[in-house]
């Protein structure tokens, strides 16, 4: 029987640039909620949501850990996410399956570029959010500065409920624009915060902000526009009602300020997520997909509905193996039974049913709608799998993950290594869908690619660690693409003759670049009149798609390309899905060698911060890294600069960084798009590839 009313809980993530104050936040939350009876710290390793022994020694988060917390009457399911664009994959997975978000930003530096990824990730997912400025105790803090970026950056329609409030002591309270009230902190944690009156000469700025937010609520509920625009006064009950509404519509963002670190405003930051963010009845039914009728189908979140709920992280715990992440949408689980996995038609059977608190877990019998836990015993079970009852199928559209940019090349030092390397490997492709894995045949080596050089980092020091692998790993390289630049038609036959049956595949396509950069390979099927029988055009399909994985120039996989099946012949006897595939795959390669193919590189979006002194060498080291600079803005006293710049002139930036400024600068990158490679850089990739057959061997 369900304990927690459905309107009573909240599933949010803490979502935000790197260093922000997201697991400073989570910790405070944990400590106010009673969940923890001591403030874990970041610096100091005690942090109780970076609990890996990787995120505790660098001070980062690298895995999204989930927790339960209770603040009035309310269940709050907690996720605090990565900053760092190297582990972006967990916080678009943290989105998939959350009902809101709180986005912490830090009040010195503003709107930073990775707060713009993860906004773009919640409007790519439609999650509700509220905004939390932190870090006002610091020197150069800008509530003001920062929510104005908000509105010209983000494109937010925000307005802010409340407002720092300074004395010559420096940052000591919060105004609640909305009950005007003003809310003073003490040094000890444990002590309630004092609420008064605003002073007097407070109440002019207050006032104006209240009218700034009337106009913001107006344009995005209307019952606050028939009143904004009658000229009638909402009361403050109104007001809050009315953020509620347009905060669950995903039209209009609270902003909150504080200071995580010294403990100020995390008891107002709950009181918001109870008040204004949704309950998992307040959205709209999940759709999906039923498998059996391919038709689009509405899942209510109701107990009395089938089960059905989505996989979105797969973590390998030492003692009982693969613990699945779950989020419900619909109907009831009870540990001991069966579940249907929609996605790959096999029964599953649950061994045991737990609620997590970061690495911890608290064994629970039954799963409800709009639950966060997770579930041990599960074995084919993937990320991003539905799961469901068998007697009513449905499909909840899968995750999409980046595609890696970085890659090294590992063997195992010794043979009673190299067992373990591939189990290894296997887990943690299995945790981290971002994270790839392939052999090379021309080289003889296993690629490993992840998101950064952060990114493999870390995996290459957990496979040392937690599987106690031994291994070489070579020097990072760019994951370089090939595409083409032309239209062209291109036939590929495939015809062997032998005693019995013999093979024949012939195919005729037209492969042309696509018009949108970022689309992948596009197949499309233009046979008429049966030239080729229906059942070999997904042979066809699948020839295309694994000659893709090869390029002509330098064997790097071809992206960007939309290739069209016009013609082709077959005979009565000797066709067979193979010959077709293979047929296909001549084809492609034929289409690759006529197309004038180019190399593409990644792009990175880099921002650099420094003091002005600085800047000058820093621009000129960005040029000569084929850098496009993008703007230079004044943040404070210090100087930014904003650039495009190509993955592979930017390995080890930070040890040139730091000589450059005295280690005065800091920076942050992330993949933005794939640009062709000029001509002299590519002309020497490709002379490396061809010479001694092909060796990109980095050992």
């Amino acid at each position: 029987m369900r304990k927690v009313p459905l309107d009573k809980i909240r599933n949010i993530g803490v979502i935000a640039h790197i260093d922000a104050g997201k697991t400073t936040t989570s910790e405070r939350i944990l400590y106010y909620t009673g969940k923890t009876y001591k403030i874990g710290t970041v610096d100091e390793g005690t942090a109780v949501m970076d609990w890996m022994v990787q995120e505790q020694e660098r001070g980062i988060t690298i895995t999204a850990a989930c927790t339960t917390s209770i603040w009035r009457d309310t269940h709050i399911n907690i996720i605090d996410t990565p900053g760092h664009v190297d582990f972006t994959v967990e916080v678009e997975r943290s989105l998939k399956v959350l009902d809101g978000a709180v986005v912490v930003f830090c009040g010195v530096g503003g709107v930073e570029p990775q707060s713009e990824t993860v906004w773009r990730q919640a409007d790519r997912y439609n999650v509700p959010r509220i905004a939390f400025v932190n870090k006002l105790d610091r020197v150069g803090a800008n509530f003001l500065d920062t929510l104005d970026q908000m509105h010209k950056r983000l494109g937010a329609n925000a307005a802010a409920i409340q407002m720092p409030y300074f004395t010559a002591e420096g940052f000591i309270g919060i105004i609640d624009i909305l009950d005007k009230k003003l809310i003073t902190y003490s040094e000890d944690a444990s002590l309630e915060p004092k609420v008064q009156e605003v002073p007097q000469d407070q109440m002019p700025e207050v006032n104006k902000y209240r009218d700034m937010l009337l106009e913001k609520l107006a344009e995005a509920d209307d019952l606050a526009m028939d009143k904004f625009v009658h000229n009638q006064p909402l009361s403050t009950d109104e007001m809050k009602a009315a953020i509620r509404r347009a905060c669950v519509k995903n039209k209009f963002v609270p902003v909150l300020c504080g200071s995580s670190l010294k403990n100020k405003g995390i008891q107002l930051l709950l009181d918001a997520v109870c008040d204004y963010l949704p309950s998992p009845q307040d959205l709209p039914p999940i759709k999906g997909i039923n498998p059996e009728t391919e038709e689009y189908e509405e899942i209510a979140g109701s107990d009395k509905a089938p089960f059905c709920g989505l996989c979105f992280k797969i973590m390998t715990d030492p003692y009982v193996g693969k613990i699945h992440y779950v989020r419900v949408y619909s109907g009831t689980l009870k540990s001991g039974t069966e579940v249907y996995n929609a996605s790959r038609k096999t029964r599953e059977k649950v061994a045991k049913l737990v609620r997590m608190h970061a690495n911890r877990q608290e064994i629970i019998d039954f799963i409800h709608t709009g639950d966060i836990a997770a579930v041990v015993g599960l074995k084919s079970t993937k990320t991003g799998d539905t799961l469901c009852t068998e007697n009513n199928p449905i499909l909840i559209e899968a995750m999409r993950f980046p595609e890696p940019v970085i890659q090294q090349a590992i063997e195992p030092k010794t043979k009673f290594d190299q067992e373990k390397l591939g189990m290894a490997l296997h887990k943690l492709t299995e945790e981290d869908p971002s994270f790839r894995v392939h052999y090379n045949n021309e080289t003889g080596e296993t690629i490993i690619s992840g998101m950064g050089q952060l990114h493999l980092e870390i995996i290459i020091d957990r496979m040392m660690r937690e599987f106690n692998v031994e291994a070489q790993v070579g020097m990072p390289q760019v994951a370089y693409r090939e595409t083409l630049t032309k239209k062209v038609d291109a036939v590929g036959k495939f015809i062997q003759q032998s005693g019995g049956h013999g093979q024949y595949g012939h195919v005729v396509i037209e492969a042309e670049p696509q018009e949108m950069p970022g689309k992948g390979i596009e197949f499309i099927d233009k046979i008429k009149s049966g030239s080729i029988p229906r059942e070999f055009i997904p042979s066809v399909r699948e020839g295309i798609l694994g000659a893709a994985r090869s390029g002509v120039l330098s064997g790097y996989p071809v992206t960007d390309i939309k290739v069209t099946l016009v013609d082709g012949s077959f005979h009565e006897v000797d066709s067979s899905e193979m010959a077709f595939k293979m047929a296909a795959s001549i084809a492609l390669n034929d289409a690759l060698r006529k197309g004038d193919c180019i190399l593409l590189e990644p792009i990175m979006d880099i921002e650099v911060v420094m003091p002005e002194e600085h800047m000058g060498a820093v621009i000129g080291d960005l040029n000569s890294r084929r850098a496009k600079i993008v703007s230079l803005n004044t943040k404070a006293n210090i100087r930014s600069i904003r650039a495009y710049v190509p993955l592979s002139e930017v390995f080890n930036y930070a040890n040139s960084i730091r000589s450059l400024t005295q280690g005065r600068a800091s920076y942050t990158m992330e993949p933005s798009f794939y640009s062709e490679v000029p001509s002299h850089i590519a002309d020497k990739i490709i002379a490396g590839f061809n010479s001694a057959g092909a060796t990109r061997k980095s050992f």
